[in-house]
């Protein structure tokens, strides 16, 4: 039996003010640590946590898009981010309270059963997530530049 292949996302979500604009960052590798991709996108006004769960669902949607069901069911997964809260949540250590992320910890669960059996939330401190935390903080910047 080979080992399992294996892919490591970073992510975060940014909100300035929370409620204020927010946005998401994403970068992933695979077993090698080689870059797949990159995402910086703007969400609008949100929270802090609900840019946060924006992050890991999208990180992962851009994932299973670019690889594949098949494979990635049988890969590990592990995905780092700078919020212990959404991290605990995800690994089933702490109860979503909180009824407007709901959704998207349902659509992070459904991903989980459809395709990603083998993975991960690992909360990491801010300085050890610099590529995703500037990718959101960027897109921020790039909306409102105009």
């Amino acid at each position: 039996m080979g080992r399992m292949e294996r892919f490591l996302i970073y992510t975060d979500g940014a909100a300035r003010g929370n409620p204020g604009p927010a946005g998401i960052g994403a970068v992933a590798y695979d077993g090698s640590g080689r870059e797949l991709f990159r995402i910086a996108e703007f969400l609008g006004v949100a929270t802090n946590n609900v840019a946060e769960y924006q992050a890991v669902a999208r990180a992962l949607e851009v994932l299973k898009r670019r690889v594949g069901n098949k494979r990635l069911r049988e890969a590990e997964v592990e995905v780092r981010l700078d919020s212990e809260l959404v991290a605990r949540q995800l690994n089933g250590v702490y109860l979503v309270r909180e009824e407007h992320l709901w959704p998207l910890f349902m659509r992070i669960h459904n991903l989980r059963v459809s395709t990603f059996p083998h993975i991960r939330f690992v909360a990491i401190p801010r300085e050890e997530n610099p590529v995703a935390d500037a990718l959101a903080n960027e897109a921020i910047d790039r909306a409102q530049r105009g």
